[in-house]
């Protein structure tokens, strides 16, 4: 699917909860797909290293790939190339390509997302063309070098201010689950719990249950 066809945003995010974040990797098609088949249903392609050919060509087949499964697919940065690629949409941060711009260039079908960091983004992000926002990380993590964790405490002004879906980030595993869907996330993106797993086929269904579980019960 291309930005702008088929169904809305909303829609498309509607029930999505567990949203894994990947690099490049040598196996990507195989290991996304064994994500999926354990319960991630939205994927971006976070690689601060391909330059944009080569990233373009990744992302195109990683589209074609989450296509085939029925699962929303977003680049990370980059509109011009998840426009290029067939992608459902972008993820884009604080420093990053404004969301007006990202909308401009996608269209009103695309799925247009915001990392928020702070109570102040969280606030701006509410006039911007965004359809979903991140919040955290909660705690540090090795993917955002030097930033501080936010805390349990952002995540509930999060949920409670947003007017959006909100996706909560930062090591997120199936043992910080329960804590955080009881201030309100119910939404989780996942980095290396999955992409450093031998077995992510099994690591997904793991927390996907925990997820489900936990939000059921919060």
């Amino acid at each position: 699917m291309s930005p702008g066809e088929g169904a809305d945003p909303a829609t498309r995010l509607a029930g999505r909860r567990l949203y894994l974040c990947t690099p490049d990797r040598d196996d990507l098609l195989d290991f996304v797909a064994r994500c999926v088949a354990g319960g991630v249903d939205l994927v971006q392609l976070r690689d601060k290293n391909l330059d944009a050919r080569p990233l373009l060509t990744r992302a195109e087949a990683l589209a074609r790939r989450c296509a085939d499964a029925g699962v929303p697919f977003i680049v990370n940065d980059r509109p011009d190339l998840a426009l290029a690629c067939g992608a459902d949409g972008v993820h884009v941060g604080q420093d990053d390509v404004p969301p007006q711009l990202c909308r401009r260039i996608l269209g009103p079908g695309a799925i247009v997302g915001l990392s928020t960091h702070a109570e102040a983004e969280l606030q701006a992000s509410r006039f911007e063309p965004v359809d979903y926002v991140s919040a955290g990380p909660v705690e540090p993590t090795p993917t955002k070098p030097g930033r501080p964790g936010t805390g349990p405490g952002y995540l509930r002004v999060a949920v409670e201010q947003a007017g959006r879906p909100v996706f909560v980030t930062g090591g997120v595993t199936p043992a910080t689950v329960p804590e955080l869907a009881a201030v309100g996330v119910s939404r989780f993106v996942v980095v290396r719990y999955l992409t450093g797993s031998d077995d992510p086929e099994a690591d997904a269904r793991r927390l996907r249950r925990a997820i489900d579980a936990a939000v059921t019960a919060a």
